[in-house]
């Protein structure tokens, strides 16, 4: 999930807009995209038995795994020239 704003032109996969995304959306899709996928976790940690309790050190591990996993798609769409 962390590569889909750099993927897909629509806002969440979704809603077409009328003017292209630029980098600041897709920055901030990316953000709900964190928090949509953490909360997809913590229901199945929940689901399976105690959630383990988690101090700042976790969001900020995962948080930065999260922009590390979003690098090949930020690369493919904002650093290679593509063809028209």
């Amino acid at each position: 999930m962390a590569n889909m704003p750099f993927i897909s032109n629509r806002l969440f996969a979704v809603y077409s807009l009328k003017m292209p995304k630029n980098l600041a959306v897709r920055l901030a899709e990316m953000v709900v995209w964190y928090f949509v996928v953490g909360a997809l976790g913590l229901y199945l940690e929940q689901r399976n038995g105690q959630i383990a309790p988690q101090s700042w050190e976790f969001y900020a591990i995962t948080g930065t795994l999260f922009l590390t996993f979003a690098f090949p798609g930020f690369t493919y769409r904002h650093l290679f020239k593509h063809r028209s």
